[in-house]
């Protein structure tokens, strides 16, 4: 037997939505939306005891906040790359090894010469 991936599987998004888990459903807290969406909504009884609201209104509900505090998002310009052309050459940027001494190769020098032992001059 395979497992079945997410592609596998066929989601059915429920029309119906209990109370229990209409607050996930727009991503607040229950106390956040008994206060601010279910006095907006249409409540049906499931049962004796169960509440549900309509998903497409909870759905309207969302659509009407965002058109009342919504505001677009901002764009964020791409950094486009552009090849260096190199001073000492005319064909533009290389690949390959520098000519010049790599900054670990200096610091190496430079250490070297600050722990090496040195003669005073009396």
């Amino acid at each position: 037997m395979s497992a079945k991936t997410p592609e596998t599987f066929n989601y059915i998004l429920p029309r119906i939505i209990r109370i229990r888990d209409a607050p996930f459903y727009l991503g607040m807290d229950k106390n956040r939306f008994n206060a601010e969406v279910r006095p907006s909504l249409t409540e049906m009884k499931i049962g004796t005891q169960g509440i549900a609201f309509d998903r497409l209104e909870l759905d309207a509900w969302v659509d009407d906040l965002k058109s009342r505090i919504g505001k677009p998002g901002t764009k964020k310009l791409e950094k486009k790359t552009c090849p260096k052309k190199s001073p000492a050459s005319s064909k533009g940027a290389s690949v390959g090894t520098s000519t010049k001494l790599s900054k670990a190769d200096a610091f190496a020098k430079a250490l070297a010469q600050a722990t090496s032992k040195k003669r005073n001059a009396t």
